[in-house]
């Protein structure tokens, strides 16, 4: 009987022996790796103070160059020159968004060492897609209110409105001299658009009355610059908003800061001259006709002025942390969400199917554009490091 009872009980602890052990396995599979909580920074101060003055020549240079060579012919800058630029420019802005931002953003925001609701659903994407969907919300209300605005009452009216009847005006429509219908939004960017739909018109002339309240500003020049302006605003928003996480980032970087150095200052001098391109391209007035150098600038400082900050706090800056990941992960998300709509948007769509300029040109031509624009794209993500620029 004794002998049962001992063989019982060395039973029962090897049953629990194994349960502990399983128990342990079992927590060490699940545990959770720690977040980093310090960065990668190994000195050589100088050459990163150098870093900051080299990529501000060359943000500085690509984003403002295209504008004062636009202005200013006797430069001898020829067209072509112009149209690799603008298209070569907007590939990589679309690379951008994709490679640069949207990619590293997924992998911080699903980092395994994150805990807490950040980890129950792809913010990532669902970030981006929120934003995409308030770009186009903002830009519809832009139009709509520039449109509306532009054909309202003003005080000026409403006291002519007592005093006598309006100037009814006539105004005679033509159709495009190719026959072809007006399609709405024409070159949202950089040409103008004719803001009349011929749908419903069956004759080639028609007459339809429109009243001017201000005879200086047509309406539908109100509306194209508001939307010139919207649409720039999108994407200087973009581009310098993800420029300020690759500075920071690359301030703090380790012992692969000469790559990130070098491909950081192509690839900021490339996306200034997609930025510059488009600026060129925009008619701006007289009384804007320093705007675009604003922007310009803005541009320009945007990652040497993070890449300063991030040296001041390289010693608490910790890109690595739980607090660092979902920071850098939902503004990335942001920023190429901004990117992906105006890449898709504003810089393919109207630029190529909206058009007047490219439904005219020749095939050769629209061609040579889409090839500069997927050659653009492919600049920044043949790098190894494109990723690194946000993991490291």
């Amino acid at each position: 009987m004794e002998g049962v009872q001992a063989l019982a009980n060395v039973v029962a602890r090897g049953t629990l022996q194994s349960a502990a052990a399983a128990s342990s396995a079992a927590a060490t599979i699940t545990a959770k790796p720690a977040c980093t909580s310090d960065n990668d920074y190994d000195g050589r101060m100088r050459l990163r103070v150098s870093a900051i003055f080299v990529i501000l020549i060359g943000s500085m240079f690509g984003a403002a160059f295209p504008v004062y060579a636009g202005r200013h012919r006797g430069v001898g800058v020829p067209e072509w020159a112009f149209f690799i630029a603008k298209y070569f420019g907007s590939g990589v802005i679309i690379a951008t968004a994709f490679i640069h931002l949207l990619a590293p953003a997924c992998d911080a925001l699903t980092d395994p060492c994150l805990t807490g609701p950040i980890t129950d659903y792809d913010w990532a994407e669902g970030i981006a897609l929120m934003t995409i969907f308030v770009l186009f919300f903002i830009e519809l209300m832009a139009m709509r209110f520039a449109t509306f605005s532009s054909l309202g009452h003003t005080h000026d009216d409403e006291e002519q409105d007592h005093h006598g009847p309006k100037t009814l005006q006539i105004r005679t429509v033509r159709p495009p001299s190719n026959g072809q219908r007006h399609t709405p939004g024409e070159d949202h960017l950089s040409h103008t658009r004719e803001h009349v739909d011929h749908d419903d018109q069956d004759t080639r002339i028609s007459q339809e009355p429109t009243f001017h309240t201000n005879p200086h500003k047509p309406s539908h020049e109100v509306e194209d610059y508001a939307a010139q302006m919207t649409a720039i605003f999108i994407l200087e928003f973009g581009v310098v908003f993800h420029s300020i996480f690759v500075g920071l980032t690359l301030a703090v970087a380790g012992e692969e800061f000469i790559t990130l150095y070098i491909v950081l200052v192509f690839h900021q001098t490339f996306e200034g001259l997609g930025l510059g391109s488009r600026l060129a391209a925009t008619p701006w007035p007289k009384s804007k006709r320093w705007t675009p150098y604003l922007f310009a600038f803005g541009y320009g400082v945007s990652t040497p002025v993070s890449m300063a900050v991030g040296l001041g706090v390289r010693k608490t800056y910790t890109p690595g942390s739980q607090t660092g990941l979902i920071v850098e992960g939902v503004f990335d998300s942001i920023s190429a969400g901004i990117l992906i709509y105006t890449g898709l948007v504003e810089l393919m769509a109207h630029e190529f199917m909206f058009s007047s300029v490219m439904r005219r040109a020749k095939l050769r031509v629209v061609m040579a554009a889409f090839g500069m624009m997927c050659f653009g794209a492919g600049e920044y993500p043949t790098s190894d490091y494109s990723g690194q620029l946000t993991r490291n």
